[in-house]
Formats: structure tokens, C-alpha cells, sequence
């Protein structure tokens, strides 16, 4: 008996370029100088399967973070075009202006102060901490293991003041909350509910300190009568989330890069006085943001050639706005005197330009100071380019760091 199969037909070609581009950390992608060049406002399809505007000259990605009629917060709206499916309530994707909204920008702005009484000298305690478990382990060692992911979240559990030991578990959640994915995530929404709980029960304990104490205490205060527990633990949860992510993906591609421009790293050694500048350099040339930054036309814009309708998605390509030649000269060099260093859109721009900036500095330059004084010899473990990438991630990260020193 013969049986035949019918064979199925192909799908249409879609002619649109995808995005997000190539996870590699180390190199940046090679669509980023014909998207400069000649496409600075390009049609993408999403992960999502959505259409979007991708823009990547530094002129017009400024435009867009400065112009209020592209909506952060619109991107959440049901039925709006998506870049991936939601992994937090749609509520909570304006974070910062629900905190502004809610009242409580003083008190998180305060927790993000790195001259904060104490904070700076527990930051070189906790990385000289961890590095004397580094040398005591031997080589190899696991950098981001190791290293970047307990030193983020062990900052973050500080100004939080909840114990170190929620870090972990805490952390654990955000493999799946940073993910890019096409469809919803069941585990986001388990992980969400399990940390929000968790949260909730520290504004009721007595030993808790930092910004939790301070939420918790706004309960007893009628003209905060109008905030819940889910609301206060909100903040908490989102800033762990955020915040440790971010300097974390940060920290690790900077040390990535270090590594791959040897001659900064022995000039840094030689002059630790550097390191703020290279700081921003490295903020600059890092990749560690793989996606886009997201908004929604709230109206009809025109945008250098191209008219975005309102309601379209568009995305701001950091990375490529971070290497223009209009704005950087010679972009691809590294160089400790440009006489631009911060105006680099790795924090964002407009009003979602990152609270949490200088920290996020700071919390960089004593773990490269720190790193460069006590392992002078850094250097990766295995050939760079066995360095496996993290895919299907809002960040580019190595998933292991293998080092020596």
C-alpha cells in the first residue's frame, strides 16, 4: 500500500527585516552601518509578529525619547502592536511615572542616592567581599556568576533593606521576566505573584530597613491613604527587577569589553583616576541592551522621511545611535576624551531617562576599581568566541563568564 503525502505549501515571505538582531555580545551587528547609512527609520517585524519602526541615528532616536507624543506607557494598552508579549502587568510598564503619580519619587530617588550615608563604602566591602570568594575558589571562576549577579543584587537588597539572602530568589525570577517571547509566559505570572507576596510580607517586618521601611511607614500617614500594599510592594518588586538587570547586564558587558581592549584595561591600572571616564565610554559601547527601547505614536509624526502614524510601534536602536559617526566621531574607537562622554542614550532620554543614572555609575566604577586592584591579570578562561549568549533575553549577557586572573 502506497501512501502520499500532501506536501504543504510555504508561507508567504515576509519581506520585513526581524528584530532584534544578533545576540552576540561582542561584535556589533552588522546591520547597524547599513541602517545608518541609509534606512535611519526602518519597518521591522517584531518578535511579537508585529510591525514597528526601528530608528537608529542618534538625531532622530533623540527625537523620539524627547517627544512626548511617543508613549511609553501606550505601549501596553491592550491591543496595541507588541515587541513581545508582556511579562509584568500592563499597569506596572510605566513604573516610574506611577511612582511620580503615586508620590513616591522623593522616597525612591532618595534610595538611589549613591552618596547616601554609608552606601559607597558598602559597595567596596561586598565587591572586595566577593572577590576574596573568587581568589579562595581559584581559577576558573564564573565572572557573572560568580561575581556581577551577586554584587547587583546584593546592592539592590541594600537600599531595598530586605536581607541579602532574598537576593537569590528574587534574582531567579528575572531569567523569565527579561525574556523576549512572541506568546505570554505562564511562569511570569506565577514568578510575579511569588515575589509580590514575598514583598507585601516585608513592609510587615519589623527588621526591615531602607526604602521598604520607609514605604511601610507611609500606611500610617492619611495623606498616603490612597496607596495599597500591592502598590507599595509594586515598587520594590519592579526596582529589584529593573534595577538589578540592568547594572548587572551593564557591568558584565563592560568587563566583556575590557577584556577585548587590553590596552584600556592597563591604563586603567595604571591611573584608577580613569575609571569614571572609561565608565561612560563603556556605557557608550556596551551591547548589552538587545532590544529596543519601545514606544507608541500617540499621534501622527513625522519622523525624517518617514510619516509614523498614530498608534504605530517604533523602537529606539541604543546601540546604533551609540556608534553614529554624526554624533561620535570615530565611533568604533575607544577614547577617554570625547568631548561628549554622557551624551550616550544608554540611560534613555526625555522623561524615562533612568532615575537610577549616577548609581548605576558608581555601582560600575568601584567594581572595576576593585577588580582591576585586586585581579590585575583578569582575562576570559576560554577563546572569546566560545562565550555562549543568552538568546530570546531583553539583554545581551554571556551565559557563563569563565576568567582567570
Amino acid at each position: 500500500m502506497t501512501s502520499t503525502i500532501e506536501p504543504i505549501a510555504a508561507a508567504p515571505a515576509d519581506e520585513l527585516t526581524r528584530f532584534p538582531f544578533d545576540a552576540n555580545g561582542t561584535r556589533l551587528p552588522d546591520e547597524i552601518t547599513h541602517l545608518l547609512t541609509h534606512e535611519p527609520v526602518k519597518k521591522v517585524r517584531t518578535i511579537a509578529g508585529a510591525e514597528a519602526w526601528l530608528v537608529s541615528s542618534y538625531r532622530l532616536c533623540r527625537q523620539v525619547l524627547d517627544d512626548p507624543r511617543f508613549s511609553l506607557k501606550d505601549t501596553s494598552a491592550e491591543g496595541a502592536p507588541r515587541q513581545y508579549a508582556l511579562t509584568i502587568p500592563p499597569e506596572v510598564v510605566n513604573n516610574m511615572g506611577n511612582i511620580t503619580g503615586a508620590g513616591l519619587r522623593k522616597a525612591v530617588m532618595k534610595a538611589l542616592n549613591p552618596k547616601a550615608p554609608g552606601l559607597e563604602e558598602w559597595l567596596v566591602g561586598h565587591a572586595h567581599a566577593l572577590v576574596d570568594q573568587l581568589v579562595a575558589t581559584g581559577v576558573p571562576a564564573d565572572l557573572r556568576r560568580d561575581f556581577t549577579v551577586p554584587y547587583s543584587t546584593g546592592l539592590h537588597c541594600h537600599i531595598l533593606g530586605i536581607p541579602q539572602s532574598d537576593g537569590p530568589d528574587l534574582y531567579r525570577s528575572l531569567h523569565v521576566a527579561f525574556m523576549n517571547s512572541p506568546r505570554p509566559i505562564p511562569a511570569a505570572g506565577i514568578n510575579w505573584d511569588r515575589d509580590m507576596a514575598h514583598m507585601v510580607a516585608r513592609l510587615d517586618d519589623p527588621a526591615t530597613t531602607g526604602l521598604m521601611a520607609e514605604l511601610a511607614a507611609l500606611r500610617d500617614d492619611p495623606d498616603y491613604a490612597h496607596l495599597t500594599d500591592e502598590m507599595l510592594a509594586t515598587v520594590g518588586v519592579t526596582m529589584f527587577g529593573a534595577g538589578v538587570i540592568s547594572v548587572m547586564g551593564f557591568l558584565t558587558m563592560a568587563l566583556v569589553s575590557l577584556i577585548q581592549h587590553p590596552e584600556l584595561k592597563a591604563e586603567l591600572i595604571a591611573d584608577p583616576k580613569l575609571v569614571p571616564a572609561a565608565v561612560d565610554e563603556l556605557l557608550r559601547i556596551n551591547l548589552s541592551i538587545a532590544d529596543g527601547l519601545p514606544r507608541i505614536a500617540t499621534e501622527t509624526v513625522q519622523l525624517g522621511d518617514v510619516t509614523v502614524q498614530k498608534g504605530e510601534l517604533v523602537l529606539v536602536l541604543v546601540e546604533a545611535a551609540n556608534h553614529d559617526p554624526a554624533e561620535f566621531e570615530d565611533p568604533h574607537t575607544v577614547r577617554l576624551d570625547r568631548p561628549n562622554p554622557n551624551a550616550h542614550l544608554s540611560f534613555g532620554g526625555g522623561g524615562h531617562y533612568c532615575p537610577a543614572t549616577a548609581l548605576g555609575k558608581r555601582h560600575a566604577q568601584i567594581a572595576i576599581e576593585v577588580l582591576l586592584e585586586r585581579l590585575p591579570g583578569l582575562d576570559l578562561a576560554v577563546p572569546i568566541e566560545q562565550l555562549v549568549w543568552r538568546t530570546g533575553f531583553m539583554k545581551r549577557i554571556p551565559e557563563r563568564m569563565p576568567v582567570l586572573w
